[in-house]
This record gives C-alpha cells, structure tokens and sequence, in this order.
C-alpha cells in the first residue's frame, strides 16, 4: 500500500498476495452475483468492509488476512461466500514461551531535522500542549464539591488568567471501600499520581481530599514540591460548604497566578509525547488509518520524540511480530511479561481475549481479535521498540514505547495521560465522539464515508487511501504536520471546537471491598 493505488472502481481490496479473503470496498455492500476481480462472484449479500472468499475453503482451513491466519473455518467456505465471525473460530494465540527474540531492525528513516512546535516548557524538562489547572481527587465522594468549584473558577477567576487554558477535575472512582493494600493496587494508585504530573499540568499539583479516605491525599504530593497544596473537606477549620469552596478558591487562585506566567515557546518536535489508539474499529482500521498514524509515528521517531501505544488484548495475537523489533533482551522479556499478567488477569474473570471485540467491530467487518490485533499493532509503525511500561507508569525513554493498558478507550486514554502523553491520536472506523479534555485528542476516521457523515467530528479522513488511492507515507506527513498544528494550539480539535469530552477511568485490578 506505499504506492499510490488506482481504487476507485475496484469493488474489493486483497492486502497480501497470500491471502484468500478480500474486504469489499463499496459503500453499502455488493449483492448475490455481483462480479469481483479474477472471475468470483458473489454467491450472497456481502456488507461493505466484509470479507470475501477468494478460493474454497474447506471446513477447518485457515483463513488468511494480512498474510496471517486470521480464523479457522467451521463449515466449508465455497468461493465467493461471506466470511464472518460465525464462521469461523480463533487460533491458538502466539507462544510466550517461543516469542521471535529481538533481531536487528533498520531505522524507520534518516534523522527529521527542524520540525518544531510551541509549546509550555516546565521545570522538569517536559513540555505541555495545553496549559490547564489540574485539580486531583483523592476519592470520589469530594467529586461533586470539585465539579462547582471548576464551575466557580471558571466564571470567576479563570477571566483574570488569559493565559490559562482552562481547569479540568480529575474525578474518579478510586480512594475508599477498596483493597488499598492488595498487590494490584499499585496500579490506580500510581496512575493517580503520575497523572497529577502530566505535562499539559505545567507542575501545579492541587489535591481536594475528604479526611477519612483509605487512599491518603499525601500520596498523590511529588515529594519536595512546595508548591502543592491539599485540603480537606472534613477540616474542622472549615464550617459549611462555603467555607470549603472558598478556601479552595484561595488555593486555586495561587495555581493560576504561577501557571499564567507561562507563555508558549518554541520547541523541537522530540518533545512531543503522543498516545495512541484506536476504538470502533472496522476492517479498513489496519488498511488505512493505523498504517497512516504508524507513518506518522515514524515520523516523530524520527524527529526524536516519544510514540506510545498500548491495547494488551489488541497486540495479544500479533505479539510475535513485535518482539523481532525489541531494541534488547531487557525490552523482548518486559514484552512478554505484560501480555502474560494480563492472560493471567483474563483467566481470573473467566474470560480470554476473545472478549475484546464489540458487536460494532464485527458489523464492521473484523471477524475477531486475531484480525483486529493485526490492523491495531499498524500503530505502531515500522520503528524498534525501545521499552515496555506497566500500567500507569511514567515514560523513561524516547521513541517506541509500548504502554501496556486495557483496550478500553477511556482507561486507555487515562493510563497514557499517567505516563506522560501531550497530545493522543484516536482511530476509529465505526465512529466515537471521544475525547480528552486533558490533551487535544484527534480523531482519524478508517473510511471516507465516516469522515463525509461526521464532518465535525472527525479531524483526518484516512479513507483516502482508498477512494483516492493517497499513499500512507504522504497522509502520514500530512498526519504529522497536522500534529505539529494542533500541539503548538493553532488547529483546535474536532470534539474542542464542540465543546465535548470524556470523563477519565481508573484501571483498578485490585478487590473491590
């Protein structure tokens, strides 16, 4: 797909020569007898983004996609028919214990010299997108009390401060009536905490706690920061609610004198710390925008910055083609020990991986997780992966990192927030109104007919690739370039223009009490 193709009128898409399905490609389906390429026809209705067999498939052959066995069927397959998720059944998912060991790797590209942005340089080094008063919660029962106190600094004081951005409440549903103890708990606890540090926060830490919580709101303080504050609702100093709010104001107001100071400033693009992600994805999502938003993750490699991707149950089956791409032994053992805590955390709920796909990926068209995984890890484009973090913990290195989180959208986009992420790319083919509030969040639609039906929800049309035969590598660029514009605050996201966005979730695999 690097070369631009001539699709327009092709009613089918092949990915590899070794493949026996294909993808139809027109809008709405084709119907029984309608003709594809090399003489099939069509032996019933096949939706658009479904697959088709190319060739008889007996009860029991793979079915092959991405040059990958992708399912196996369960009844014979004659040429020509639909194939689906009821058709087939999975593959044994890849060995952990025979994983491909690392192997050499070219760079994705020369070095990308030049590329900047403007961005809010803090005193650590990092470097913000957005410049926001965080407020942290250190459990859920203060949520409401927080909620008024954003709308009360947002009338009344966020005015004086025009060089703040705006003040997010990072509420959850952590801090009390769990497990605090548990072995797991490690995960939202320090998940709460590094996310107080994201860099779009520019250091300012403001903890709201109630008193009693089992979650101690000195937890959530960076050690030697005297600027944090906290308070606490059940402060015998503080009588009735507005007295609470006020003091809270007071403390607000000392966050956004500090954070209005700050100004935008030029910045290489290794600065840049970018999630990414996919949610409602379809069968174009590996054929079009995850090969784009890889293209332009090579880019940001390139240019010295840190790419983040992470979905555990949607890289699970094409794990194997990761570990040859580990930059050492170190990262390929690290890799494999993420995917087997979270085989491990599965089985405990009695599930596998299986249970990853939504009926809205198979409507459009992905026939189970062994295909999905192979159009997601097209994410992480073509560069050596040069570390693997747990849930929640913070970026070490630049370059490829893999983040490994549930594949939730929103838990996902909270635990790459934790580990540092500045801006965040969303794929999506069935589409979503995601988004963070906390980083600009830009959505890339998988098809072209998504991108024209949700215009202003959608910032990047990846469909091109195949109603206008774009090339990835120059939607990659163009992906990139985009990037450039909105992490320096001069292109405001889809879902910012609209005024929507997402509540933030806690991955907590502990027991609940």
């Amino acid at each position: 797909m690097s070369a631009a193709m001539n699709v327009q009128d092709i009613p089918s898409l092949k990915i590899r020569p070794e493949d026996n399905v294909s993808v139809i490609l027109r809008p709405g389906g084709l119907g029984a007898g309608a003709a594809l390429d090399e003489g099939i026809i069509l032996r019933e209705d096949v939706p658009f983004g479904h697959k088709v067999a190319l060739e008889d498939i007996p009860a029991g052959g793979a079915i092959i996609r991405y040059g990958v066995t992708i399912g196996i069927a369960d009844q014979a397959l004659p040429r020509g028919s639909w194939v689906n998720e009821h058709r087939l059944h999975l593959p044994p998912a890849p060995a952990l214990a025979d994983l491909p060991p690392p192997a050499p790797q070219p760079a994705a590209g020369p070095p990308l010299e030049g590329c900047t942005f403007e961005g809010y340089r803090n005193a650590d080094g990092s470097v913000g997108t957005r410049n926001l008063l965080a407020i942290s919660t250190s459990v859920q029962c203060v949520a409401g009390v927080v909620d008024q106190l954003v709308r009360r600094v947002e009338a009344e004081l966020l005015p004086r401060y025009p060089n703040v951005d705006g003040v997010v409440a990072l509420n959850h549903a952590y801090g009390c009536g769990v497990a605090i103890n548990a072995p797991d708990a490690v995960i939202p606890i320090r998940t709460l905490q590094n996310l107080a540090l994201n860099p779009n926060f520019g250091g300012e830490v403001m903890v709201v706690s109630l008193g009693c919580e089992k979650l101690r709101p000195e937890w959530l303080l960076p050690e030697g920061d005297g600027n944090a504050t906290m308070l606490a609702l059940q402060d015998p100093a503080l009588t009735g609610f507005a007295a609470m709010t006020d003091a809270l104001m007071e403390q607000a107001e000392e966050h956004l004198e500090r954070l209005n100071r700050r100004r935008r400033e030029t910045c290489p693009a290794s600065d840049l710390v970018v999630g990414v992600q996919c949610g409602g994805s379809d069968a174009f999502s590996g054929v079009t925008a995850n090969p784009v938003i890889g293209a332009a993750a090579d880019l940001i490699v390139r240019a010295g910055g840190s790419i983040m991707f992470s979905e555990v149950t949607e890289v699970r089956d094409a794990v194997h083609l990761l570990s040859p791409r580990c930059a050492d032994d170190e990262v390929w053992q690290a890799l494999a020990r993420e995917m087997a805590w979270y085989d491990a955390y599965l089985e405990r709920g009695g599930a596998d991986r299986s249970a990853n796909t939504t009926p809205g990926n198979k409507a459009g068209g992905l026939s189970g997780i062994v295909e999905k995984s192979l159009g997601s890890v097209a994410k992480s484009g073509s560069s050596p992966l040069v570390d693997v973090i747990a849930p929640g913990e913070r970026l070490r290195r630049k370059g490829l990192t893999f983040a490994a989180t549930p594949a939730g959208d929103f838990v996902c986009g909270t635990l790459q927030l934790a580990s540092g992420m500045n801006l965040h790319i969303f794929s999506t083919g069935r589409g979503t109104p995601y988004n963070l509030s906390v980083a600009p969040t830009l959505k890339v639609a998988t098809n072209s007919d998504l991108a024209r039906r949700w215009h202003d929800l959608m910032d990047f049309d990846a469909g091109r690739v195949v109603t206008e035969g774009a090339t990835i590598e120059a939607l990659g660029m163009e992906l990139f370039r985009l990037i450039l514009d909105s992490a320096s605050g001069r292109t405001a996201t889809a879902a910012d223009r609209l005024g929507i966005s997402n509540d933030l979730v806690l991955f907590n695999p502990a027991p609940v009490t």
